[in-house]
C-alpha cells in the first residue's frame, strides 16, 4: 500500500480473497474525512460497494477510475461525517 498526503493505493490483486473485504475496511477505517482509498482489483467490486452501503451510508463517496476489462480502478472517498463538521443529523441522538 502506498501513501500520499490524500490518497492511500491497496491493490487487493494478490491478497487471498477472504481477506480483501477486511484489508480493505481496515485501510479505509485509517483515512480522515476527504482522504481516498484507491482500490486495484482485476474484477467489478459491486459486492464490495453494497458492503459499504450498508455498513457506512452517506460516509463514502465511490468513483471508477478504470472499468476493466482487467483491471478495475475504484476511488473511495471517507466523507465528512454530521458530526465532524457541526451538523446533527438526529438519528443517532448526538453520540
Amino acid at each position: 500500500m502506498s501513501h500520499s498526503s490524500s490518497t492511500s493505493t491497496l491493490d487487493i490483486r494478490t491478497i487471498p480473497p477472504r481477506e480483501r473485504h477486511p484489508a480493505i475496511f481496515s485501510t479505509f477505517g485509517q483515512l480522515s474525512a476527504g482522504q481516498t482509498l484507491e482500490l486495484i482489483n482485476d474484477h467489478d467490486p459491486q459486492p464490495l460497494r453494497h458492503q459499504f452501503q450498508a455498513e457506512m451510508p452517506g460516509k463514502f463517496g465511490w468513483a471508477y477510475l478504470e472499468q476493466g476489462p482487467d483491471t478495475w480502478r475504484v476511488a473511495i472517498t471517507r466523507l465528512a461525517s454530521a458530526h465532524s463538521n457541526g451538523q446533527c443529523c438526529g438519528s443517532c441522538g448526538g453520540s
